[in-house]
């Protein structure tokens, strides 16, 4: 294969899946109202991050009687405060097909210890069979693997009806898939995904059967930053802005600005469109190319976020995974140098490949710029390694 330099670089080459690029048109002066210097919980403050609280449940479509707030340690923190709090109190499911989801069937397997444990497997690329979950426990999944570009692929996997809870880790799916709000009981996500905000900040949208479950009490002692109730049952100043430890008020602001953002291009809609677009740019791509794939091979389970791709071509599939994961490395490294793309390797723990971040803050047309950089980064590290 031989490709020339491209002429054209992408006017912003962030790619990464998280810490996710900024919308588009942000500039630090989009922080310069921040409510800075002062204490959060002083009555302006709780207000702003009210106001992250409200936005973000109107723009997903949250229902009315669920609860939303906002927590410590980014998705990681919301859902292990979840974990610890629920599991255990019946049968649990577990779906585990890349690094995060395997991080919570490990964790309730080994560090927590369940004694009715069920983890339903898949490799990267699959998804695991949704026909042998038990609804009837609880279940854990995650709605798109952001480190295998694998997603559930429809409102419907999950049943109308269930007598467990169904806990979703939707970190990089909110903002940019659908979510059936009535099928589900607990949802999370991280302000560093799909908007483009800074990192460290969880969120939690809990359903009134989920209440009632943490209200029934957790099995266990919880830590401060896990607890969401209190004597009186469920600590509802949370709910209102009043975080459980200190939050950044720069982080807040930038949050603000995302969701100010979103709702101007024309709310959840639009983000789903811009996302969905990005994806088939990628898409109509990789079908002209012959060394290189989707990770995932079915197009229903396609991340239109995490758009994961594997090397074909023989000479690379050949290779042992630390000679594969030194191509990439080397492939990533020429992209970089050429200010072309940043952060496109897959992720440590998945299969040597590529990751292209393509939520809604992603310009389509910097991804079709991208793209050319990709073949001819590959014809380089064919020259220096297929004969080698």
């Amino acid at each position: 294969m031989t490709a020339a330099k491209p002429s054209h670089r992408p006017q912003r080459p962030y790619f990464s899946s998280g810490p996710c690029v900024k919308r588009p048109g942000w500039t630090p002066e989009a922080l310069k109202g921040a409510f800075l210097g002062r204490s959060h919980r002083a009555a302006e403050g709780r207000a702003r991050l009210h106001e992250v609280i409200t936005r973000s449940a109107a723009l997903l479509g949250i229902p009315e009687d669920w609860q939303v707030g906002i927590v410590p340690a980014s998705d990681t923190g919301a859902v292990e405060m979840i974990l610890w709090a629920l599991a255990g109190q019946r049968g649990m499911d577990v779906l585990s097909f890349e690094s995060f989801s395997g991080t919570w069937a490990q964790d309730l397997k080994d560090i927590l210890k369940l004694e009715d444990l069920r983890v339903l497997e898949a490799p990267y690329g699959e998804l695991p069979d949704m026909a042998q979950i038990d609804w009837s426990r609880d279940v854990v999944l995650t709605w798109n693997g952001t480190t295998s570009g694998v997603c559930i692929p429809s409102v419907e996997s999950v049943p109308a009806q269930h007598d467990g809870l169904v806990i979703c880790d939707a970190t990089s799916a909110a903002f940019a898939m659908d979510l059936p709000w009535d099928r589900l009981d607990v949802v999370t996500w991280s302000w560093q995904k799909a908007l483009g905000g800074e990192a460290a900040h969880g969120m939690v949208a809990l359903s009134p059967k989920a209440v009632r479950r943490l209200e029934e009490g957790s099995q266990r002692p919880l830590p401060k930053i896990f607890r969401l109730t209190n004597k009186k049952g469920l600590n509802e100043a949370i709910f209102r802005g009043d975080t459980i430890n200190t939050p950044s008020m720069l982080c807040v602001e930038d949050a603000l600005d995302g969701l100010r953002w979103a709702e101007s291009v024309g709310g959840l809609e639009a983000l789903k469109a811009r996302s969905r677009k990005n994806l088939s740019v990628v898409e109509r791509w990789v079908a002209a190319r012959d060394w290189v794939a989707f990770l995932s091979e079915k197009k229903e389970t396609r991340s239109c976020t995490s758009i994961c791709l594997k090397i074909i071509a023989p000479w690379f599939e050949a290779l042992d995974d630390a000679a594969r994961s030194k191509v990439i490395k080397t492939m990533t490294g020429l992209l970089e140098e050429e200010k072309a793309g940043y952060d496109l390797a897959g992720y440590r723990d998945a299969p040597a490949g590529l990751r292209i971040w393509g939520g809604a803050t992603v310009e389509a047309e910097d991804i079709e710029a991208l793209l050319p950089w990709l073949d001819w980064a590959f014809a380089r590290i064919e020259e220096k390694f297929a004969a080698s």
